[in-house]
């Protein structure tokens, strides 16, 4: 399993805290797939440009789609701009492959039969070894996980890294995130502007 699904299975597994934003969690999920391919060898990070290396063949089906999706002209990508390109709708193509694949199932919440619907983790190796790597503070996952709000942490108090590459994708992911969320802001005040002027006085 990778890293983006153990962060996905992580995400819908029933807890007390509230749901992960999903435009959190596809920016999140873009950052754990490269750093994913960039622990395979198959990119380096230069700066913030995304210097593809040699083909990796990860086994991984959205993995390869990531690889071969990559930037492969000079200047190459920046970091950020993978995130948000990479990362659009991301969250539900990984909810569909993993929910394919067995690793998802879906309930209905409360009591009556046509409550909300929503996916939680079936009880796989995949999903014992994800909630293995949280458990254990694995930092990589602990980095992302805390970047959408699951966990305790705060993005200032995440470790540093060995690897700078992996260092600079989560710096980069804490930031498209807080970018996201100012957006939302911005457009709930915009929102409520509009409904008080049709309101009047």
């Amino acid at each position: 399993m990778s890293t983006a699904k153990d962060l996905f299975l992580i995400s819908v597994d029933p807890g007390p805290g509230p749901d992960v934003g999903q435009g959190d969690l596809s920016l999140a999920l873009a950052g754990a797939e490269l750093i994913d391919l960039v622990g395979a060898g198959a990119v380096a990070v230069d700066d913030d440009r995304i210097v593809p290396g040699g083909p990796s063949g990860p086994d991984d089906r959205l993995l390869a789609e990531a690889e071969a999706g990559l930037v492969r002209q000079p200047p190459y990508e920046r970091v950020e701009d993978w995130l948000w390109r990479r990362g659009r709708d991301l969250a539900s193509a990984y909810r569909t492959a993993l929910e394919g694949d067995g690793e998802l199932r879906r309930r209905r919440s409360g009591r009556l039969p046509f409550g909300p619907e929503r996916v939680e983790p079936v009880d796989t190796p995949a999903r014992r070894r994800a909630v293995g790597r949280r458990e254990e503070g694995e930092p990589v996952l602990a980095a992302l996980a805390s970047a959408v709000g699951i966990g305790e942490g705060r993005p200032d108090e995440e470790p540093g890294f060995a690897d700078e590459a992996v260092t600079g994708v989560v710096a980069a992911v804490h930031d498209a995130v807080m970018e996201l969320e100012a957006v939302r802001q911005r457009r709930t005040i915009e929102n409520t502007a509009f409904a008080n002027i049709w309101r009047g006085p």
